[in-house]
């Protein structure tokens, strides 16, 4: 992995992160946000997976139904965002648009995505904290906008 930071306006900095082939680009971005004391953030990226797992997530379950693609997809859209989890690490939630090689697309939660040949990340990150909290309800972590429960 590589990364430059392309801008710095006013504590908000944008970063380019390029994942190589043989990277599992769910936890290398999981470990970028930690390394670099990302707590808010929103990120877009475009690349391929020679591939990849996604979720649907199935409310009466309350769990992620897991889809593998077990070929070489293109990341068409992947666009997400980066908040605090419940263990004080960064939480990333991404959805991404994989196409396949009949043209036909796959989409959902990016679960994990082993990158073939590059993942090109843009990730602009903010001076606040975001805290993603557990919603017991739901069975998933939200983002809370109340301040009480943000840091």
């Amino acid at each position: 992995m590589k990364s430059k930071k392309i801008a710095d306006d006013g504590g908000s900095e944008t970063r380019i992160v390029v994942l190589d082939s043989g990277e599992e680009a769910f936890a290398a971005l999981t470990t970028f946000a930690n390394e670099t004391g990302i707590t808010a953030a929103s990120l877009t990226a475009i690349g391929a997976f020679e591939k990849a797992t996604i979720g649907w997530f199935d409310f009466d379950k309350k769990t992620y139904k897991k889809i593998a693609i077990d070929q070489q997809c293109e990341v068409l859209s992947a666009i997400g965002d980066v908040a605090v989890g419940d263990d004080g690490k960064a939480s990333l939630h991404v959805h991404v648009v994989l196409g396949l090689s009949d043209g036909t697309t796959r989409g959902g939660h990016l679960m994990a995505g082993m990158v073939r040949p590059t993942l090109e990340v843009v990730l602009t990150d903010t001076p606040t904290h975001l805290r993603r909290k557990k919603n017991a309800d739901i069975g998933i972590a939200l983002i809370d906008l109340d301040p009480a429960s943000s840091r």
